[in-house]
């Protein structure tokens, strides 16, 4: 970061007070840091999960599983520093590009900023730490003009476009609803016999999702992590012991009930008599079928054979 040199010989009094001022105004911008060198060298050593946790612990984030709010913005956060890892940047870079973060947040969720007015923040911002037209200040600037367009980029994606999101996870408030109370009493019982404290407790009962099987559905598998599932939601798998149990069960009595079958004559209970007549019947049938199929094939050839007669003797 540039200093301002006092000395005389290379630029006069009022010269230097003047770039003292331009130096401290530049400092003020984005300050203070949301992220220290230390910090910045520590996550960068760090994968995924470790960047997550050293955020987690800077946040001072205790309610993950519980509380949408917190997980949403640490993901702001874990998102933002990824990004700017892959963009390779220096420790400088990373510590602005976080405090650039925190600050745009910050105007959302403090000063109630609209779209349009952070958006000019930005630029403005970006102003002074971007590249810079003027060459007394290119000292001074954070980013090049490809990395000063990529952060732009970024931010458009990551914040800009879900703007409408972020005011209703800070403005709109969420009750928890209370379905019922319960009422304990609770005798205090000090070591004078002759004196008795009765103290009245309430107990807040907030519903919660019941059991598979109930009348309320499942939680989605997505807001949960792999063991709550497997434990609490996934059915247990079946063992290859009790499969084969069952495999078991199922094959003597398959074979039974096909040597049950096997054994039984199908003719038991009919007579000779009963036999024959079915027999007769079945036989009666197919000849009257065949029998008038050949009826009226010969009734065919013999109207063919009437027509050509005609035909002759019309010759």
């Amino acid at each position: 970061m540039f200093k301002p040199s006092h000395n005389p010989s290379c630029c006069s009094t009022k010269f230097c007070l003047q770039r003292d001022a331009e130096f401290q105004e530049h400092e003020k911008i984005l300050s203070p840091d949301f992220l220290s060198v230390a910090q910045i060298t520590e996550m960068l050593a760090e994968d995924v999960d470790g960047v997550q946790q050293k955020l987690k612990k800077i946040l001072n984030f205790k309610n993950l599983h519980t509380c949408l709010k917190e997980a949403i913005l640490l993901d702001y956060y874990v998102s933002g520093f990824l990004w700017a890892r892959g963009m390779d940047f220096s420790v400088i870079q990373y510590i602005k590009f976080m405090t650039l973060l925190d600050m745009l947040l910050h105007n959302l969720r403090t000063l109630h900023m609209s779209l349009e007015d952070n958006i000019k923040w930005l630029g403005e911002v970006m102003a002074e730490i971007g590249p810079s037209h003027s060459q007394k200040n290119e000292e001074w600037s954070i980013f090049n003009i490809k990395q000063a367009n990529a952060v732009i980029d970024y931010l458009k994606i990551s914040l800009f476009q879900h703007y409408k999101l972020y005011e209703f996870l800070f403005y709109s408030t969420r009750e928890e609803i209370v379905i019922g109370t319960k009422f304990w009493r609770v005798f205090l019982l000090p070591t004078d016999d002759d004196f008795r404290t009765e103290v009245q407790v309430n107990l807040q009962v907030i519903e919660v999702v019941k059991p598979s099987g109930g009348l309320f559905p499942d939680p989605l598998e997505e807001g949960i992590s792999f063991d709550l599932y497997s434990t609490f939601i996934e059915p247990p798998p079946i063992l290859d012991t009790e499969m084969k149990r069952l495999d078991q069960k199922q094959v003597p009595e398959e074979s039974q009930s096909e040597a049950n079958t096997s054994d039984v004559d199908p003719l038991v209970g009919f007579t000779i008599e009963d036999i024959k007549s079915v027999l007769d019947q079945v036989t009666d049938d197919i000849l009257i079928g065949i029998q008038a199929e050949i009826n009226e094939k010969l009734q065919i050839q013999e109207e063919a054979f009437n027509a050509r007669i005609e035909k002759l003797k019309k010759a």
